[in-house]
């Protein structure tokens, strides 16, 4: 753990010193056999639909989007980590909506390295997605990204962007809601992965984003009765999914959450799961067994899966109600949200937690060669929804 002192940035934008806080020993996760793991990649599903789509709609770069940001991020409030870097807020509205919860996090820093300052087209950017319900308390309706700068050169801007998935015919291309809980997501170089949690990865191309009309009622999704108009719950972009990743696997695995793992160049999915005594409602359908966690490599040289693509690891976590997962370089970190803890293991040492946020989600790992490397998180709690850096060295045993 680092020995050095953390700073701690108050709501009142005070820097304060937060000591290191010391690490509990917990039971380490243990190697299972990675025979059962397997995907099957299609990056040309939805070809034909996304050409016709384009064809009848505008398309726009992601600098194009950031230019015409239309929320503002504001300052953290009540997070009090060790190692505590840098963070923000959404605006009012998105940090008290009871309809929309923020769940996966990534960066350009995943998508590009740290090569440039992580810029892609041009910027620095987090990226968080979202499930949205029909109502405060409703049932799964649709699914977003969320695209933040992160190096003030869109005045600390952010801009919603819509997922899709294509529809209809060549003739008459349409597309629907994305009906998924974007319990994690991965920017590697042009392709957006967001987790599928009964079925793998739905893919997205970042170059592939579209304009479609804001007018109109907000309840309508895709092609109009015109022919020509096309509406997305007045989202001014979307992003279609161009294909699927889909998990062939003889053993059931949850996609609930995923980081990419640049160091080796992987994906790596953790499980939600509880124990059997689980507090009424803290829950719902998740299995009670323990959890499994699977990293699955990318085509050598490539930011896409091979056609068919074996997991190259597979462990049994002792942890249960895990929102958020990252590793890099053989390290492993875990986010148990009804805990509040992080949990750390290397293969080989013994593991240990780490006290952590309330209503934690996802992890991504943040590489930089010049500065220390962070992770970054987010809660996902109606009023309370930081996204957060913290140096990784001080969770890391």
């Amino acid at each position: 753990m680092a020995a050095t002192a953390a700073m701690l940035v108050t709501a009142a934008g005070v820097v304060l010193t937060q000591p290191p806080q010391a690490a509990a020993a917990v039971a380490a996760p243990k190697t299972i056999s990675t025979s059962p793991y397997h995907l099957s990649a299609n990056y040309t599903k939805y070809n034909s639909l996304y050409s016709a789509l384009a064809a009848k709609l505008p398309n726009a770069y992601v600098h194009t989007v950031m230019n015409d940001a239309n929320h503002s991020r504001t300052a953290m409030q009540n997070l009090s980590l060790p190692g505590l870097e840098t963070g923000f807020r959404f605006d009012s509205a998105d940090n008290s909506d009871c309809r929309s919860y923020p769940q996966g996090i990534s960066t350009s820093r995943d998508a590009v390295g740290g090569a440039g300052s992580g810029n892609y087209d041009g910027h620095q950017l987090v990226m968080v997605s979202w499930y949205t319900k029909t109502s405060c308390g409703g049932s799964g309706a649709r699914s977003r990204i969320t695209l933040v700068d992160w190096d003030a050169t869109y005045a600390n801007k952010y801009r919603k962007i819509l997922l899709v998935e294509p529809t209809g015919t060549a003739a008459k291309p349409s597309f629907k809601d994305v009906n998924v809980h974007a319990g994690g997501i991965v920017w590697y170089g042009n392709y957006l992965y967001v987790a599928d949690t009964s079925h793998g990865l739905r893919v997205f191309d970042m170059r592939k984003i579209l304009v479609t009309s804001t007018t109109g009622s907000e309840s309508l999704i895709g092609r109009q009765s015109d022919g020509k108009t096309y509406k997305a719950h007045n989202y001014k972009y979307v992003l279609p999914q161009i294909g699927t990743i889909t998990d062939t696997s003889s053993s059931d695995l949850l996609w609930s959450t995923i980081s990419l793992d640049r160091a080796s160049k992987s994906l790596v999915v953790s499980e939600y799961t509880c124990v059997s005594n689980t507090p009424s409602g803290a829950c719902k359908s998740a299995p009670t067994r323990a959890a499994k966690a699977v990293r699955f490599p990318f085509a050598s040289g490539s930011t896409a899966f091979a056609a068919t693509t074996k997991a190259s690891q597979a462990l049994q976590t002792p942890y249960f109600y895990v929102n958020g997962v990252a590793s890099h370089n053989g390290r492993w970190w875990f986010n148990s949200s009804h805990y509040k803890l992080l949990y750390y293991w290397a293969p080989g040492k013994a593991a240990s937690s780490y006290n952590w946020v309330s209503y934690g989600e996802s992890i991504s790992y943040w590489e930089d060669s010049k500065n220390p490397d962070l992770l970054w998180s987010l809660q996902e709690g109606a009023g309370n929804r930081n996204v957060f850096a913290v140096r990784q060295a001080s969770y890391d045993g």
